[in-house]
């Protein structure tokens, strides 16, 4: 929504409208189908080809490695649309995306030539293996072992990756681990002896996402499946990863927000009680104003993330952490709003509105728990505060980028 309410045009200022407005044309189609995902726990198949053949999964990636090159506004807005309609589905193209994004800035050329095609085809199905049981946020305390196999031409893998978003269907993982107490990043094809899959399902949210628990035990891979050197792992690899899933996940939580304000804003004009207009009511009318005003605000952050992203601007992690702090802030205010206000119907198993607001909650934890960005953003205030309270009056120190 605009900051009158009114509905945005997410396609319109952009320089490949096309496939902006292609997502919007696939979100719209498959909205009557989201809540059956959800219910059924799974994304079919077919969505996942369909979504590839939309030109979707490899949004990001340049046209020579198959995706459409789209500008991180661009992107960000194809994750609104979807974001709108099924966090999984956005969740989707988050994944692939933050997989092809750390190949495509760290891979070696023969990796780009190989998995990027696929990913951005949709032959592969990508996951990120980075979390353990003892290492959420903090990944510098993953257990993952990546050693040498003997021959100077293979390396193992072994260890124990928890919820792992799509880990059931993933035929390519990416990998993050230990190489001789240095953070190392590999590529494992999950077809591949001693990777095994323990599905999850009933989880509070993004229920169709097919998470799983991933087991690796001893794999074997080719040494050439190394990403960047070790100890790059994490501040490079991983890093680029976990900033593009960031970025994606923030405008999947504007289009949820939006949603949720869409959705309650209509029931309540349509909606009468007591031979009154439910949007009659003040008490409504402030809790409409209220989500209004937190959504359009996560869609100028996001908005402005993305022209750091596109100007390659220092503090272009922080401004993404920021958007995706507010986002998910925002996402979670909206669903809570239009289920109170839709009532029953909000608590419906096909409500839209319901299926945000589980999803939001996972929202404020996935890519960075909202405490943990707050550490971050205060972290940054503290250090512009300390370059400005020494720097000549009228001058400006901007807050220095730290890898998240």
């Amino acid at each position: 929504m605009s900051r009158t309410g009114e509905p945005v045009n997410r396609a319109s200022g952009t320089g490949s409208p096309a496939v902006v407005a292609e997502a919007a044309r696939f979100a719209s189609e498959v909205r009557g189908r989201a809540a059956g995902w959800d219910r059924d726990g799974g994304l079919p198949a077919g969505a996942r080809k369909e979504a590839a053949a939309a030109g979707l999964l490899g949004a990001g990636l340049p046209e020579h490695y198959g995706g459409p090159g789209v500008s991180p506004a661009e992107l960000g807005e194809i994750c609104a649309h979807l974001g709108g309609v099924c966090s999984a589905l956005r969740g989707l193209v988050t994944v692939q995306g933050m997989v092809a994004a750390a190949l495509h800035r760290w891979g070696t050329r023969e990796q780009r030539a190989r998995w990027l095609p696929l990913l951005a085809g949709g032959e592969l199905t990508a996951g990120f293996a980075a979390t353990e049981e003892a290492a959420g946020s903090a990944l510098s305390a993953v257990r993952t072992r990546i050693e040498d196999a003997g021959d100077g031409e293979h390396v193992t893998v072994t260890g124990h990756k928890k919820w792992i978003t799509f880990g059931q269907v993933a035929q390519l993982l990416l990998v993050l681990g230990q190489d001789q107490g240095k953070p190392a990043a590999v590529v494992v094809e999950a077809d591949r002896e001693g990777v095994s899959r323990e599905p999850v399902g009933g989880q509070l949210g993004m229920r169709a996402a097919q998470i799983a628990h991933i087991g690796l035990d001893g794999v074997r891979v080719p040494r050439s499946n190394l990403v960047a050197p070790s100890g790059l792992g994490l501040s490079h690899v991983a890093a680029t990863a976990l900033d593009h899933g960031r970025f994606t996940v923030a405008w999947g939580c504007v289009g949820m927000a939006e949603a949720c304000l869409e959705d309650a804003t209509a029931h309540a004009a349509a909606r009468t009680q007591g031979g009154v207009a439910l949007a009659g009511h003040q008490s409504v009318r402030a809790l409409l104003a209220k989500a209004a005003v937190e959504t359009a605000g996560a869609r100028e952050l996001a908005r402005r993330a993305a022209e750091f992203r596109a100007g390659g601007a220092p503090g272009s992690v922080t401004e993404t952490i920021v958007a995706k702090y507010a986002a998910a802030a925002a996402a979670a205010s909206a669903s809570s709003t239009a289920v109170q206000i839709l009532g029953s119907a909000g608590c419906e198993p096909d409500s839209r509105a319901g299926r945000h607001f589980r999803d939001a909650k996972v929202m404020e934890i996935i890519e960075g728990a909202q405490q943990v960005a707050e550490l971050h953003i205060a972290e940054q205030l503290m250090r512009r505060h300390a370059g400005t309270a020494t720097a000549s009056p009228g001058t400006a120190s901007p807050a220095p980028e730290v890898r998240a």
